[in-house]
C-alpha cells in the first residue's frame, strides 16, 4: 500500500481518505444539488463504495484524492486530488460540502495538490476537465492558471475541454 502523505496548508489539512470522513461523503453525495456534477444523488451504499474507490486509487496508481479537513474545526469538508476512471485521463478533481464553498478552500487545496503532483509524484503535466455547464469549476481552473489545451469526447459520450495547469 502506498503511504499517503498529509499535506498542510494555511487553513486545511489534506489527509488519506478514511472512515472518519464517511459522514462528509454521505452529506455530499446524497444531496442532489451539492453532488449534481458528480452523478449525485447516490444511495449510501454507493457512497461508501465511492470512498473505498478513492482510497483504492492510491493503491492502484500511487495517487488519489485527499480528504480535506478544516484545521480550525477538524471537520471534513470535501476532497481534492487526482482521479483516473476506466478509460478516462487522470485529472485534478475536488468537491466541497456547501458549507465549505466560497471561502477559497478549493483553490488552497488544489494548489497544494498541484505542487505535490509536480514535486513528489513527478507528473509531467496536471490536467483537469469538467462538464461545459460547470462554470464554477471552470472559474477555479482559470484562477489556478489553467489553459485550455484540448477538447475531446469522453467515455460517457460528452465532450469536455481539457485544461493544463503548469507548475
Amino acid at each position: 500500500m502506498t503511504t499517503i502523505e498529509t499535506l498542510d496548508t494555511e487553513r486545511l489539512r489534506l489527509v488519506a481518505p478514511n472512515e472518519a470522513c464517511l459522514d462528509a461523503y454521505l452529506q455530499f453525495y446524497t444531496d442532489g444539488s451539492a453532488s449534481k456534477m458528480y452523478g449525485g444523488p447516490i444511495e449510501p451504499a454507493k457512497v461508501l463504495a465511492r470512498l473505498k474507490a478513492d482510497l483504492g486509487c492510491w493503491a492502484l496508481y500511487g495517487f488519489g484524492v485527499w480528504a480535506v479537513q478544516e484545521k480550525e474545526t477538524g471537520h471534513y469538508i470535501g476532497t481534492c486530488g487526482f482521479w483516473r476512471g476506466y478509460n478516462w485521463p487522470t485529472e485534478l478533481t475536488w468537491w466541497l460540502l456547501p458549507a465549505g464553498r466560497g471561502k477559497g478552500y478549493a483553490l488552497e487545496a488544489s494548489k497544494a495538490a498541484i505542487k505535490y503532483a509536480y514535486d513528489v509524484l513527478k507528473f509531467t503535466h496536471v490536467q483537469t476537465y469538467m462538464n461545459d455547464d460547470n462554470t464554477v469549476a471552470r472559474a477555479l481552473v482559470e484562477r489556478l492558471g489553467g489553459v485550455k489545451t484540448d477538447r475531446q469526447c469522453f467515455p460517457d459520450g460528452l465532450y469536455r475541454d481539457i485544461f493544463t495547469i503548469e507548475k
